[in-house]
């Protein structure tokens, strides 16, 4: 019997990664004044209106004029320049406050920000290379991708930012994917452009990404099947911060927490928790240890230590799972305080993160995406 699986993703013009991108932009503004701020930003867009509220603690004077033009920034970026929104015309509300002294006093003693269970996963796809992500989200992720770089560099008229995609997999009794069942990919436009035209770019972009031979039918290729998509971004439809936590982790393929990411300091587990359980997955598959690794870690607000680690692979581990366990708590600090320090995350690295996925990405250098590294994998070799 065959299985079939699939993931979406949204573009960076979607109205709820606007407002990530936006939450994460800040975080680097006020980190890159001090980097012990903490930030818990929150973002709602729609028509012609931002909407920004949340608690911030920095050692240096951020003004309300630069939040504005980080914002503005933001939204030009992205490629927002329309009568509904545009980052000229639109008009920002700041309620960012102080963080709460309750809150403080558990992160001052370098405890978690806040109670949570987060998730860590990484996957050998049978025969690609997916960064050891799920091959649905990754494929995903991957089409918006480049139909966006098209878009900025000019290849494409008459695309805008506004975009969502679907891709369905086939897989195999053994688990193997054996064929690109459905794709699905939705994309704003200019009126003046067919739905033909539109038809033949989303096209040429999905076969961009696929390999050779795994474009689906093309009575299975999906594009704006409503047969129209001139009015998108927040213009269309109400954007938040935080609506898109599947697809920006694994697609639905592995377990979530509930916790955002975009908008958080690094003191917030929800985040660099989540960030440090995918490191050690992706690092136990790429060394051998198993070819599926799902982590689970749990922590108390104002505690440092976790309260518990869990490990799943799924009956693919080569060494015993327990094994695993106790290499992780014996070389990794995976306290709050460790976790930062590790992965080097009091740095500005953060709005890059908020479209396209938070994991399977490639490592800046400036930091970015440093817990998709492989620098653990030769350690846990040598261990077993």
């Amino acid at each position: 019997m065959y299985q079939n699986f699939t993931s979406e993703a949204v573009s960076e013009g979607h109205p709820d990664k606007v407002c990530d991108q936006i939450s994460d932009a800040i975080v680097d503004l006020y980190l890159s004044r001090d980097n012990l701020s903490r930030c818990a930003i929150e973002t709602l867009a729609t028509t012609n209106r931002v909407i920004i509220a949340g608690e911030t603690s920095c050692n240096s004077y951020v003004s309300s004029d630069e939040i504005e033009q980080t914002i503005r920034n933001t939204i030009r970026q992205i490629g927002y320049d329309q009568k509904g929104f545009s980052w000229q015309t639109v008009k920002i509300d700041n309620y960012l406050h102080h963080q709460s002294c309750d809150i403080a006093l558990g992160v001052d003693r370098d405890g978690a920000g806040d109670q949570g269970i987060m998730f860590g996963y990484a996957k050998k796809e049978k025969g690609f290379d997916s960064n050891y992500m799920p091959l649905a989200i990754y494929w995903a992720n991957r089409i918006l991708q480049n139909l966006s770089n098209a878009r900025h560099n000019g290849e494409v008229i008459g695309i805008e930012p506004d975009a969502k995609s679907q891709v369905t997999l086939e897989y195999d009794n053994n688990g193997t994917p054996i064929r690109v069942k459905t794709i699905v990919l939705s994309t704003q436009h200019h009126d003046s452009v067919s739905q033909e035209t539109i038809r033949e770019i989303a096209k040429k972009y999905i076969a961009q990404t696929l390999p050779d031979g795994w474009m689906p039918t093309d009575d299975n290729i999906l594009v704006n099947p409503t047969g129209r998509f001139v009015i998108g971004g927040p213009d269309g439809d109400t954007g938040l911060t935080g609506r898109k936590i599947i697809v920006d982790t694994y697609g639905g393929y592995a377990p979530h927490g509930g916790g955002a990411f975009s908008g958080k300091d690094p003191t917030k587990v929800d985040r660099s928790a989540a960030y440090m359980l995918r490191h050690l997955a992706k690092n136990i598959v790429a060394a051998g240890l198993a070819e599926e690794c799902l982590l689970q870690i749990s922590y108390a607000i104002g505690l440092a230590e976790p309260l518990s680690l869990y490990i799943n692979t799924n009956h693919t581990n080569k060494v015993e799972e327990q094994r695993i366990l106790d290499f992780i708590q014996k070389n990794i600090d995976l306290t709050p305080k460790g976790i930062i320090n590790y992965l080097n995350l009091r740095r500005p690295i953060y709005q890059p993160t908020a479209a396209y996925g938070h994991f399977g990405r490639k490592p800046e250098d400036n930091g970015t995406f440093s817990w998709e590294k492989l620098n653990l994998t030769e350690q846990m070799k040598s261990c077993f």
